[in-house]
């Protein structure tokens, strides 16, 4: 790879140990990626911040880090951590000290403390075609394929290392070719949910073994945010493929000739890739944000539940900053006063808010956390689209 003179003295070391170490990881992945060089960024959003993902040597891992005096070099923005910290629970001692530790770290280092997993929903967005680093799957999709963003998928490490040096490999889906699909998937059954994007968006992740593909004939969603979050989101759950297009050839350019292969979803696809994540009729509780939900859905969500109450305990996942929004208007009191409650600063996934000693079985319409709840905890979900969801459980 490639360095200016700038970044080969930082990787001596002359800006000290931090930087020096968020060079060495750059390089190690440029060299995996095959990356003539590195590129600066204008964003980086890094995971890794709630404790169930990163454990006990994450903790140590970022208290080093920041202990170092390392600052980020660029606007940085955080994923959602494990709980709201402003609201009484019943949490594990360790597991609130450990989650603080990691928030510290992350304030200590000038980040931006969002706690959220979309942060295009929250944040001014820059020009398309401009280089970001973002962690979060679903805002990694997003940014490609909804606002033109450049970035790969990237671990929490590579992110974390190029908010440090406001860098990032000049590789994959930061190259216009590698944003040219081979594989067309053609859904032969209409979509109407934001629950059936989210089923072809988790069966193009598992047969896609490439950076972008191509789903014909879905233009129309990308200016609805709600079904192009449960696409994106599952499209990130079950695979490496790291961006969409509407088509092969309506989108940059693309020429016909570059999809290679086409493949057919019907109705049997959906009903599978259904019958994998769907393993209840039923559940206890309602679990909603996986992505965190927005002002979209927030407003939709009074809409189909006016002058309604929920049956069962609903928990609604936002950003914080979306809720204090949607408090301005009233919104959140009224959806309040229907039953529901809001958590803030947290995710449906991997929270230990949502644990098998409490909840048997979850009703969802987010592929993500009926993904993560069933495999790591270990619950039975009922998969439902938003507005079966309210009208079967409110009266």
């Amino acid at each position: 790879m490639q360095l200016t003179a700038g970044e080969q003295r930082s990787l001596d070391g002359e800006d000290g140990k931090t930087i020096a170490s968020a060079y060495r990881i750059l390089l190690a992945i440029g060299a995996a990626t095959e990356a003539e060089k590195l590129v600066p960024i204008k964003w980086a959003h890094v995971s890794g911040v709630n404790y169930n993902t990163i454990g006990d040597s994450g903790v140590e891992f970022l208290e080093k880090f920041a202990s170092d005096d390392a600052r980020v070099a660029v606007k940085t923005t955080v994923n959602p951590m494990g709980f709201d910290r402003t609201k009484p629970n019943s949490l594990e001692e360790n597991f609130v000290r450990q989650q603080l530790r990691i928030i510290k770290s992350f304030k200590g280092m000038g980040t931006t403390p969002s706690f959220t997993c979309v942060p295009y929903e929250i944040f001014d967005i820059p020009p398309a075609g401009t280089p970001v680093s973002f962690a979060e799957s679903n805002a990694a999709i997003y940014s490609n394929s909804v606002l033109g963003l450049l970035t790969n998928k990237e671990s929490s490490l590579s992110a974390l290392a190029s908010s440090m040096t406001g860098k990032a490999p000049y590789s994959d889906l930061r190259i216009q070719e590698f944003r040219h699909p081979r594989v067309t998937i053609r859904p032969a059954v209409e979509l109407l949910t934001e629950l059936d994007y989210g089923l072809l968006g988790y069966f193009a992740g598992k047969i896609v073994n490439e950076s972008c593909v191509a789903l014909d004939g879905i233009k129309e969603i990308k200016s609805d945010t709600i079904k192009t979050k449960c696409l994106s989101a599952a499209l990130g759950t079950s695979g490496t493929c790291g961006m969409f297009t509407s088509s092969p050839s309506e989108e940059l350019g693309q020429k016909e000739e570059f999809t290679k292969e086409v493949v057919a979803f019907d109705r049997a696809e959906l009903n599978a890739v259904n019958d994998e994540l769907n393993t209840a009729d039923d559940g206890d509780v309602i679990v909603l944000g996986s992505p965190q939900l927005g002002l979209n859905e927030l407003d939709l969500i009074f809409e189909l539940a006016k002058e309604k109450k929920f049956s069962k305990r609903c928990m609604i996942f936002c950003p914080r900053t979306i809720y204090n929004q949607a408090s301005k208007t009233g919104l959140t009191s009224r959806i309040e006063n229907a039953g529901a409650e809001f958590v803030c600063d947290s995710c449906a996934c991997l929270t230990p808010l949502i644990t098998k000693n409490d909840v048997d079985s979850i009703i969802t319409n987010s592929i993500k956390a009926a993904y993560y709840l069933n495999h790591f905890n270990q619950m039975e979900v009922a998969l439902k689209d938003l507005k079966t969801i309210v009208k079967n459980h409110t009266n």
